[in-house]
């Protein structure tokens, strides 16, 4: 059974809450991520992905000086490095997100896996497409 740290991405970067959400989306861009994770005193406190901008900043006119803690998504949904492909799928499926981060035993955040990667990573369609399938599902 193939575990997250073999298909994980692990150069992950971390927001600070205080960053604007211009410089978070300038990262997004620039290292091509769709979420990233938001610490503050060495804990994992949030997401930002790149709709939580989209819908909670744009479409609500808010400033490109919105601080991320503004428009994050406070629940923090993950899994360990040792868990199976299954397991984050089965996470992922269902809290209805695409993009994991994973961490250590410590709970550090050690990487991040996104829907793709676990098709990719893991050989076989079959867990991804499943998890694709129930995350794409209405509310």
């Amino acid at each position: 059974m193939q575990q997250l740290k073999d298909v994980m991405t692990e150069d992950v970067k971390i927001l600070s809450p205080g960053a604007t959400i211009k410089d978070a989306a300038a990262q997004m861009r620039d290292g091509d991520f769709g979420l990233m994770p938001v610490g503050e005193n060495d804990r994992l406190i949030g997401t930002l992905s790149d709709r939580d901008i989209v819908l909670r900043a744009v479409a609500e006119g808010l400033e490109s000086g919105t601080r991320v803690r503004d428009v994050m998504s406070e629940k923090v949904v993950w899994a360990y490095e040792d868990d199976s492909v299954e397991k984050a799928c089965q996470i992922m499926s269902d809290n209805q997100v695409r993009r994991l981060p994973i961490v250590n035993t410590d709970k550090r955040l050690v990487g991040i896996v996104a829907l793709g990667d676990l098709a990719v990573g893991a050989g076989s369609i079959k867990p991804a497409g499943a998890a694709l399938s129930d995350i794409s599902q209405p509310g």
